[in-house]
């Protein structure tokens, strides 16, 4: 069932200032903190856990943007953005992906979509990229994370989707079991 992620917020902060964002994304905490924000950025979020809710939702609401996951678990979510523009054609659309690669973003921008962010996408770089004038690129971040990090954070991925297991882990990423327990024995990078 669809649910709102609306953010709470006091009294005296001003309604919604930018529409109504649909968001599909799988993973439930990310899902979760990423429609906080943004509503509290003044999106009116509407989330989605999987292909089939955000399919009902789009069909109920009439999104102005929307944050879509490459992979959700029932699906592709390129189809889901094929399907928002031929339903919603003015809907702008980003598309996150934790398997980031030069084929997908192509696919991604040919279905329509205006952005393509890797996970962990900065919810700045998204408010960015959402907001960014019609036909134009948006700024790139500031402060993009380092080379270091980004490889770090697709590990702990790996490793979370593997539930943990630093065999699997290891051999999926094509590395050796020590040195793979040894960078998850540190701290992240910067």
């Amino acid at each position: 069932m669809p649910t709102t992620m609306a953010a709470t917020a006091p009294a005296e902060v001003a309604p919604p200032l930018h529409g109504t964002l649909l968001l599909a994304d799988d993973d439930n905490s990310f899902r979760q903190r990423l429609a906080v924000t943004l509503g509290r950025r003044g999106f009116d979020v509407r989330a989605a856990a999987s292909l089939a809710e955000a399919r009902d939702l789009m069909r109920t609401i009439q999104p102005v943007f929307a944050v879509i996951d490459l992979r959700l678990g029932d699906g592709n979510g390129l189809d889901l953005v094929s399907e928002l523009r031929t339903i919603h054609p003015n809907t702008r659309v980003v598309v996150l992906t934790g398997y980031g690669n030069l084929a997908t973003a192509v696919a991604a921008v040919k279905e329509g979509a205006i952005d393509y962010l890797a996970k962990p996408a900065d919810p700045e770089d998204l408010i960015t990229a959402l907001l960014a004038p019609e036909g134009e690129r948006p700024e790139p971040p500031t402060e993009p994370m380092s080379a270091d990090r980004v490889r770090w954070e697709h590990i702990q991925r790996v490793y979370e989707l593997c539930d943990r297991n630093v065999s699997e882990t290891a051999r999926r990423l094509k590395m050796h079991r020590r040195t793979l327990q040894r960078i998850l024995a540190k701290r992240s990078p910067r």
